[in-house]
């Protein structure tokens, strides 16, 4: 196919494209004054949660099994270019600080490598064979999910790797906003979720990338809260690595338990400032060791760990 024909072909699919549609709303932006464009963005922004709330049971579907694979020790990969890579990254990135995950855990692959998050790289979006390159490299299995994520839902860079992430035997997602996409098509499981027209004619870094940022938000966290990670609704698996996680966990155990600053700062530096570990010595009265060892034993879950030190008369 020459270059011509190619040209031809791909603004073809476009005019298909939901995405790529133009907003009748807001015919011509610059006559607008900037209150008045202020009002009509968040106005059109304010339809995304309306659009998610119509796939909240897939969604949930998904993070239970994202959760189950991560129990039998898979990961979670997000896969995307341009804005949708640039948002699992993001995501992938804030795992570690947020719940004390191994970066390894939660991974964000976006086509033309880590110089794209900052700058677009020429034709990344178009290479299969890099796509299928960089989900060799991962050594899938099947216990991890690989989510690819797409506004157009016909990116050839992700729709290879999903391809590729189904062939090795991992479940897969294909996420895109629109309907019947050719993602949705290739992956196990379809998550599209149509925004509409976007404010500005085919910037999908505005509609469409609000609702991949909530909707990984909720596929990270919600995940997380099924893995334990949090306690009542508290981010209990993070360390205090400097002043601000350290006012933050100090704050959170003496919200959590009730006792006071110092009792807070103390438990922290025994437990290495691990906020789980300090509030299950705590609670319970166990030494940091033995605190280690029981959230081992119920698999990170501090309810568990508390009802244990309880029922076996450790406290």
């Amino acid at each position: 196919m020459s270059t011509r024909e190619s040209s031809d072909a791909v603004r073809h699919e476009l005019t298909t494209l939901l995405t790529e549609s133009s907003n009748a709303r807001y015919p011509d932006l610059a006559q607008l004054s900037t209150e008045e464009l202020t009002a009509a963005m968040n106005g059109e922004d304010a339809l995304v949660p309306q659009a998610i709330a119509a796939h909240l049971p897939s969604i949930a579907a998904i993070i239970d099994r994202v959760a189950d694979g991560m129990k039998s020790g898979g990961r979670l990969i997000y896969v995307g270019a341009g804005t949708p890579g640039r948002i699992g990254v993001l995501d992938a990135s804030e795992c570690p600080p947020t719940f004390g995950t191994d970066p390894s855990v939660v991974v964000g692959v976006i086509a033309g490598g880590e110089q794209a998050v900052e700058q677009a790289v020429e034709n990344a979006e178009d290479n299969a064979d890099a796509a299928r390159a960089d989900m060799a490299a991962l050594e899938l299995t099947r216990v991890d999910c690989v989510i690819g994520i797409a506004a157009s839902g016909r990116t050839p860079y992700v729709l290879a790797a999903i391809e590729a992430a189904r062939a090795q035997g991992s479940y897969t997602v294909g996420f895109a906003c629109n309907a019947n996409s050719p993602l949705g098509a290739a992956a196990e499981t379809v998550l599209e979720i149509e925004v509409g027209p976007e404010f500005l004619t085919g910037s999908t870094r505005l509609k469409s990338g609000t609702c991949q940022k909530l909707v990984l938000n909720m596929i990270s966290t919600i995940t997380m809260v099924r893995l334990g990670k949090t306690y009542k609704n508290f981010m209990v698996d993070l360390r205090a690595s400097n002043a601000k996680l350290r006012a933050r966990s100090e704050r959170t155990l003496m919200r959590v338990t009730g006792c006071d600053a110092d009792t807070a700062l103390n438990a922290l530096t025994a437990t290495d400032g691990h906020v789980k570990t300090a509030i299950l010595t705590i609670l319970t009265g166990l030494s940091p060791d033995l605190a280690t060892a029981l959230l081992v034993q119920n698999n990170g879950f501090l309810p568990a760990s508390i009802a244990a030190a309880k029922n076996s008369k450790l406290t």
